[in-house]
């Protein structure tokens, strides 16, 4: 039997819509306790982003997990991948975090890390999904969890970052513009950088609980290529709202995706000695990451979209590095999940061994064009109808082996994703308007 409430990154909706009400996450505090508690390891760390309904979760989540009889360690606004992180340092049993990443800030989710600051098992989901079907059944009284708050949480993870590249490395003489999105990194990111030495301009830093990602962030990244070009940076940095994503602009104000940043990272590891012989990557991997690899003698294994099967097939292969184009990056020989700050000193890191600039050190790749176009739908969908695969078979057959169409529904959003691939921009653009018209017909949507 399918999860019922567990996607591709925890559980996501809009607040105050079932399953993300206060009464059901009250209920999954509770349940996560329960499963997740084992001997000398009775602490959850709980962390969230900046949006309003973080609160209001944050304590259900911590009532919860103290009728469970679970300790609670609170860090307050803290990026994803620091709560990954610090569940492992303080070795508690497991991390939760209350941030709904890149979207806005009336979608609130839950996500967990094991008490190795890795996804949780499906299995171990499950048995969560299990126990919310069960009373809630409070410890006694003597037995109820305590809560403490951390309060040198963002301190911690910032040594952290810092610890993951040489010592010795300097940003003095960079200026870089950084936009957190008035989200969970507004007060980490901007200090990691200054204490590198970098000339810092902060955008993005100054959250109400409303503007989490709105017009800015790694999914809006206009912002920040225009203050690069205004300041005359040598680069910019834009996080999503939890801060395990990033998308960089270079001096030109030419962004690289994560497929550009997972190059440019690639070569640097070989380059200082590293041994590996593939990187991981998605189904929305494009092309030209895959063609600039293979001249390195790097093969890419492709996965479903979504981080959690990237860190599996990484973790399976025995592999240090992988990613999606969205911007999530897990180097795994420096941390054990996507993390977006750190993904970023690594760029920076490669800079400085290379001597060269963010423009010419993605120079080495070539993009193919590719369209991707979100069509929302609502409910279950099912792409196998006739016109959809006769209309995805016809636009194959045009690009032959030199482009890919993928459809794929999204687990975060109520959207299918089109996306169109080839090496001419204009028939790439039609062919994935083509299609998006067919599922919209085709679905009723």
């Amino acid at each position: 039997m399918g999860k019922r409430y567990f996607g591709t990154d925890g559980i996501r909706g809009r607040v105050g819509e079932y399953p993300i009400t206060a009464e059901f996450v009250l209920k999954l505090g509770w349940a996560v306790g329960r499963v997740l508690q084992t001997r000398g390891f009775n602490k959850v760390v709980i962390g969230k982003d900046t949006r309003i309904s973080g609160y209001m979760f944050e304590s259900a989540l911590e009532a919860g997990l103290s009728a469970a009889g679970v300790n609670i360690a609170l860090l307050g606004p803290m990026p994803t991948p620091g709560i990954a992180y610090l569940t492992r340092t303080l070795h508690a049993c497991a991390g939760i975090v209350v941030s709904a990443s890149h979207n806005p800030y009336y979608d609130n989710g839950i996500k967990f890390f094991s008490r190795d600051g890795q996804k949780l098992p499906d299995d171990i989901e499950e048995r969560i999904e299990e126990l919310l079907d069960q009373p809630l059944e409070t410890v006694e009284p003597d037995a109820l969890g305590k809560a403490e708050r951390i309060v040198d949480a963002a301190g911690r993870y910032i040594e952290f970052c810092k610890s993951t590249i040489p010592a010795n490395t300097s940003l003095a003489g960079l200026k870089i513009v950084i936009d957190c999105a008035h989200g969970a990194t507004y007060h980490v990111a901007p200090s990691v950088l200054s204490e590198l030495g970098a000339t810092v301009i902060p955008l993005g830093v100054t959250p109400d609980g409303l503007n989490i990602n709105l017009d800015c962030g790694s999914t809006k990244p206009a912002l920040l290529c225009a203050e690069v070009a205004k300041q005359g940076a040598d680069l910019g940095i834009a996080l999503d709202g939890d801060g395990d994503r990033v998308i960089m602009v270079d001096h030109r104000g030419e962004i690289l995706d994560g497929d550009d940043l997972l190059f440019v990272i690639a070569r640097d590891r070989l380059r200082t000695g590293s041994r590996f012989n593939a990187i991981v990557g998605t189904l929305m991997t494009n092309l030209g990451l895959e063609i600039a690899l293979r001249a390195l003698g790097l093969d890419l294994h492709r996965v479903k979209v979504g981080d959690r099967y990237v860190l599996e097939r990484l973790l399976a292969d025995h592999l240090i590095l992988g990613g999606e184009n969205s911007g999530h990056i897990i180097c795994l020989d420096r941390t054990t999940t996507g993390d977006g700050i750190i993904s970023a000193l690594q760029v920076l890191a490669a800079m400085l061994h290379s001597e060269k600039n963010l423009h010419d050190l993605k120079a080495g790749m070539t993009k193919y064009p590719q369209v991707l176009i979100n069509v929302s739908v609502s409910g279950a969908v099912d792409l196998k109808l006739a016109p959809i695969q006769e209309a995805v078979r016809a636009v194959e057959s045009q690009l032959g082996d030199h482009g890919r169409v993928l459809l794929r529904p999204s687990g975060t959003e109520p959207v299918v994703r089109v996306m169109v691939e080839g090496p001419d921009a204009g028939q790439v653009e039609r062919h994935a308007r083509e299609l998006a018209g067919v599922l919209r017909d085709t679905l009723s949507v």
